[in-house]
């Protein structure tokens, strides 16, 4: 009699068989040769795609209560679904956002390693914490789609780290992933230094989905990925480009939220 284990593949009932032998030892040996390092600090550590004790307590993660539109943290639980005074008086284009923690600390460090020094190895413990963040919304999602990149940033970068993010949680959850379903239409200027109203009219009209693929976003749920939420003005043209094309619903998913708690009253 042969059981199918989890991590072992095939079992007999004298023990785990060679396949299951060979990838355990082949574990082990891969510890000895590249020994598991926290990701930010490269402390060593007890498991690969981890932290350390320390690191781990520099992220500030983002929990409930939070306001269900912008998902910003609030300073106490009403019950039921709370907006905040920020979300009442200016809307969001898109449907809700969430964010895995403030982008600061060891959070942001870890966005960067990502998105300026091509390390890629932060990707895996990156999905899971999106995943774990978004998992209301991933549940009402029929497909996954990232906040594109200009081409002359993908040029300079080679690659687009909200695409890669997009791909962990697409990946994670089987959820459908469309790479190429939103667009760039034309170029922006950088988006750091300006106002909340410079960031809104610079990325104003600078996405839109391609004709040949609007069959595609019509009447889905869209579970919009993006690194950072700033002021909320990118994803917000990536929504209403969204919106224009016939989505039903479309919702934000982002590593770090940029957020100011001292504003937030205690």
């Amino acid at each position: 009699m042969v059981e199918r284990g989890a991590d072992d593949g095939a079992r007999s009932e004298d023990g785990p068989t060679a396949p299951g032998l060979f990838r355990r030892a082949f574990r082990a040996l891969s510890d000895i040769v590249m020994p598991p390092v926290c990701l930010v600090c490269r402390t060593p550590v007890g498991a690969h795609d981890a932290l350390c004790a320390h690191c781990w307590c520099d992220i500030d993660f983002i929990r409930p209560p939070l306001c269900d539109r912008l998902g910003i943290p609030l300073p106490f639980d009403t019950g039921g679904t709370m907006i905040s005074a920020a979300a009442a008086a200016d809307p969001p284009p898109y449907d809700r956002a969430r964010a895995v923690a403030a982008h600061a600390g060891a959070m942001r460090t870890l966005v960067h390693a990502l998105k300026f020094h091509d390390r890629h190895d932060v990707r895996r413990l990156l999905g899971k914490w999106l995943v774990e963040a978004g998992r209301e919304m991933v549940a009402e999602t029929d497909v996954v789609v990232p906040v594109p990149l200009a081409r002359w940033r993908l040029l300079v970068r080679r690659f687009n780290q909200a695409a890669i993010l997009a791909s962990e949680v697409a990946r994670l959850t089987g959820l459908g992933y469309e790479p190429l379903l939103l667009a760039r239409t034309r170029s922006t200027s950088s988006q750091v230094g300006l106002s909340r109203g410079e960031r809104r009219r610079n990325v104003a009209g600078a996405f839109a989905v391609p004709p040949r693929l609007e069959a595609r976003v019509r009447g889905q749920r869209i579970l919009l990925i993006d690194d950072v939420i700033t002021t909320g003005s990118t994803v917000g043209a990536c929504a209403r480009a969204l919106r224009r094309a016939g989505a039903a619903r479309v919702d934000v998913l982002a590593l770090a939220l940029v957020t100011d708690r001292a504003l937030i009253p205690s």
